[in-house]
């Protein structure tokens, strides 16, 4: 395939073609450089397909041509010079001719294979202004001496062309695939193909060839390992080109052991024969602390290289690799973990000790598919309790408690030792209250707490009671455990980092969001020092952050704590369920379409059964709810109900989201009573961020205001302006003082809400006209907010009905008949057909089709 591609979009090179055609036009001409594949000369055909009126002649410089003088201009250059005219003459003469009554344009793909003749000729043109000159070269190749001289001497703009970025990768992707596609997908791809055009061409065709990449629940998704087809092998061979022995192996070592030091390398090679692999590109060094590294060049290297290699010559090159860095003293943690890999791969490991450090360190690296095969291996080789109980961590996230369960229970009787029995008391307990066993959980870190002696294992044992507590909704006991556990002294790095995540966390769904963000602040700066040693503790600290930003109405810098959440190096480790946090500022912002897609970017990698599974379940029957679409949010909603029962807050999530299909369903009364019972549970655990978000949609609804049941229990802006907003309800003037703050945050739904509230206070007090207005600003920011009806949108487009005449339409819009509708309101079929009848008087519809389709309008 060409780098052209048909069917693939040109995506992320407008500047560069605004750059490519101005030179073009006004100059010499230009020089488009940069790496094979990333798209030189589909950008140099853009750029021509846009200036008509010049006489074009292509030449293509190629391995074959460069040795026949002008090959790359044969098909265009005819008969013998004329007399004594030199041969450039000549040449730039015959190509004239092919523009007698326009301007030559000459364009040069691969101009750094040309022939010395052609390139003289492609200098001489530029030069004399004889023809405008596009040529690409590929940047760190040789290029003739007059190819060179065309930038250097600047006769022509010279312009490198950069691979695709992270977001272009997705533009591509979406416009090649026709749909959309998993962001989590776009980062993988992104990833191995380096934003390389012809690398993700061919990387894609493999993964549909193979079913790696499929449409998925109407998403593109990557599932599986990479598969190299023939042809991505070939090209990939073709970048590398020929190796000697020498290279070969350097090649080989650092595609099995990258990143490595330079001098492990050199120790087991030759440093010319590095030099050489350097030169061309092969490898690519870069300084990591003290140590310079060095990796491959491009990902798919690795592929090709590895794929090389028979099972007896991958095993000594592991083996080579582990007795190099053994030798060297394992002078760094990341040594030890990546030495037993190279042991664990080669067979040759021996010592269990090494694989539970290593299984610890895979866990702290946050890699918890390869901590649960070093765990196994360990547990194989003899390791005992302590690597039962990382493998009960790591199974814990991986959505395997039982299994972890199980296997903790067969491992009680082996802990003999104080350390043996503290790691298994916390693994057991986690995973116990992962399971929602919380009686059981509670009694085992309980007797943890009071038998354990050593200062390190009592202050975890606290750590891990506080985690238990706050599942529960338990907030002032995780509160007063975490303060135990810092009663024992200065504490261990990994105890430090654990408890301080969960006094953010304990913060911020407390309310005290600013406590909260300095605590997050403060120790992630040092988040260096202590991520090995914690790993639970960096997904906590930025679920608290996305939570502190969300309740504070910080939306933007929430959106980013979920993206680095989402992006944690195994999606396991997003076991939070960042994507509810992106749905929910979504929803904030209005865009309740943005939102479904986070949740169904998130859904598709969770593990099953998991109360954060529900949390994002809960968020995706929300969205659905305020776009209509009810009866699946129904579904969802009871699925989510079902997986998020077993923690206070992932229950939380599901009570609000039930508010909203009840509302958007058309059922006021029964969305009032799921709201009180939303902000009683809330406040029974102490879910005061909960609180408000349940206090202020009663205010959403029209109903009474109970927001004096929040005083003081939560800081930050938008506590104060949700309390300002209830207090604001039949108050024109304040009404729209506050939807403009709404609208300042970037809460467009809110403000819409508010809007419309104002417009209802002003009919209400007979000022038509600002009425009118006011509805008009009203439906200005509803349209911001596309496809979103709530109840106070519905009330602005039908303000002549009565709250039961709208209540009992949209029912009726949904397909309930009179006696479903009088039964659930409590209300007698002739009363209900009534209240039906009045408000298609009122509308001009006649039936509950029509009253449907303008419901969906509106």
């Amino acid at each position: 395939m060409s780098e052209q591609g048909s069917g693939w979009p040109f995506v992320g090179r407008g500047g560069p073609l605004t750059t490519v055609r101005a030179a073009l036009r006004s100059g010499a001409g230009v020089m488009i450089a940069g790496e094979a594949g990333v798209g030189k000369s589909r950008l140099a055909a853009e750029a021509l397909a846009g200036l008509p009126g010049y006489a074009v002649v292509r030449a293509l410089g190629t391995e074959t041509a460069s040795m026949i003088p002008f090959g790359a201009f044969a098909h265009v250059l005819t008969g013998p010079p004329e007399g004594g005219e030199n041969l450039l003459s000549w040449a730039a003469r015959h190509l004239r001719e092919r523009a007698p009554r326009g301007e030559l344009l000459v364009s040069v793909d691969d101009a750094h294979r040309l022939d010395p003749a052609s390139a003289a000729l492609v200098h001489y043109l530029a030069d004399s202004g004889a023809a405008r000159v596009l040529v690409t070269v590929r940047s760190g190749e040789p290029q003739p001496a007059p190819v060179a001289a065309l930038w250097k001497d600047e006769l022509l703009d010279r312009i490198e062309l950069p691979p695709l970025t992270r977001a272009e990768v997705g533009q591509a992707l979406a416009g090649a695939l026709g749909g959309e596609v998993a962001a989590e997908t776009v980062r993988h791809l992104a990833r191995v193909s380096e934003g390389n055009v012809l690398y993700l061409r061919e990387v894609v065709q493999a993964g549909r060839n193979t079913g790696c990449l499929a449409e998925r629940d109407g998403q593109w998704r990557w599932r599986g390992e990479l598969s190299m087809t023939t042809r991505l092998r070939e090209l990939v061979g073709d970048r590398i080109g020929h190796l000697d022995e020498d290279e070969r192996e350097v090649l080989e070592l650092v595609a099995f052991g990258e990143p490595l030091g330079t001098e492990l390398l050199v120790s087991l090679t030759s440093a010319r024969a590095v030099e050489r692999v350097e030169d061309r590109g092969l490898v690519v060094a870069a300084s990591e602390g003290r140590r310079e590294q060095l990796r491959l060049g491009h990902p798919l290297y690795g592929e090709v290289v590895r794929g090389g290699c028979g099972t007896l010559r991958t095993r000594r090159r592991l083996r080579m690799l582990a007795d190099a860095l053994e030798a060297s003293g394992l002078r760094r943690r990341e040594d030890e973990l990546r030495a037993a890999v190279w042991r664990l791969d080669s067979g040759s490991v021996t010592a269990p000790e090494m694989l539970v450090s290593a299984a610890r360190l895979a866990w702290g690296r946050q890699d918890p598919h390869l901590a649960e095969r070093l765990a196994r291996a360990a547990i194989d080789a003899g390791g005992g309790v302590a690597a039962v109980a990382v493998l009960g961590e790591v199974l814990m996230v991986l959505g395997d408690a039982d299994a972890a369960l199980s296997a903790l229970r067969r491992a009680a009787r082996d802990a003999v030792t104080e350390a043996d029995r503290a790691q298994h008391s916390f693994s057991l307990g986690i995973n116990l209250a992962w399971a929602g066993a919380d009686a059981e959980a509670c009694e085992v870190l309980d007797l943890a707490a009071a038998t354990l002696t050593e200062p390190v294992w009592l202050q975890e044992a606290h750590v891990y009671r506080a985690v238990t507590d706050c599942f529960a909704g338990r907030l002032t006991g995780a509160a007063r455990s975490l303060a135990r556990s810092r009663s024992y002294g200065p504490m261990s790095p990994r105890a430090d980092a654990h408890a301080a995540s969960m006094e953010a966390w304990v913060a911020a769904y407390s309310g005290r969001t600013r406590e909260s963000l300095a605590i997050a602040a403060r120790t992630l700066e040092s988040v260096d020092s202590w991520r090995d040693e914690a790993p639970h503790a960096l997904p906590s600290f930025l679920d608290a952050l996305c939570a502190a930003q969300t309740f504070a109405g910080l939306l933007e810098a929430a959106d980013r704590s979920a993206e680095q959440g989402m992006e944690l190096p195994a999606a396991e480790l997003s076991v939070s369920g960042f994507a509810a946090y992106r749905a929910m500022a979504g929803r904030l912002r209005g865009d309740v379409a943005g939102a479904l897609r986070w949740c169904r970017d998130d859904l598709a990698r969770m593990p099953g059964r998991e109360p954060y599974l529900g949390r994002v379940l809960a968020e995706q029957a929300h969205a659905l709810a305020l776009l209509g679409r009810t009866a699946q949010a129904r579904e969802v909603l009871a699925e989510a109900g079902a997986t998020a029962s077993r923690w206070a807050f992932t229950r939380q999530h599901v009570l609000q989201a039930a508010v909203w299909v009840a509302a958007c369903g058309g059922e006021l009364d029964e969305a009032v009573r799921l709201c009180l019972a939303a902000a009683d549970h809330a406040e029974r655990h102490e879910l005061h961020a909960g609180l408000m978000f349940a206090l202020h949609d009663l205010v959403r609804l029209g109903a009474p205001d109970q927001f004096a049941r929040l005083a003081g229990r939560v800081d930050g802006l938008l506590a104060a302006l949700l309390a300002r907003h209830a207090r604001a309800i039949g108050d024109p003037v304040e009404l729209r003082a506050v939807a403009g703050e709404f609208e300042r945050l970037g809460m467009l739904l809110y403000a819409a809400e508010a809007t419309a509230q104002e417009a209802a206070a002003h009919r209400d007090a007979g000022r038509g006209s600002l009425a009118k207005g006011a509805q008009t600003r009203a439906w200005a920011l509803a349209r911001r907010c596309p496809g979103v009806s709530t109840p106070a949108l519905v009330e602005l487009a039908t303000p002549e009905l009565t709250p039961r005449q709208r209540e009992i339409l949209q029912l009726a819009a949904a397909g309930l008949t009179n006696r479903q509708i009088a039964d659930r309101l409590t209300l007698s079929t002739r009363t209900a057909a009534n209240h039906l009848q009045a408000a298609y008087d009122k509308l001009g519809v006649n039936d509950r089709t029509q009253a449907g389709r303008l419901l969906a309008a509106l």
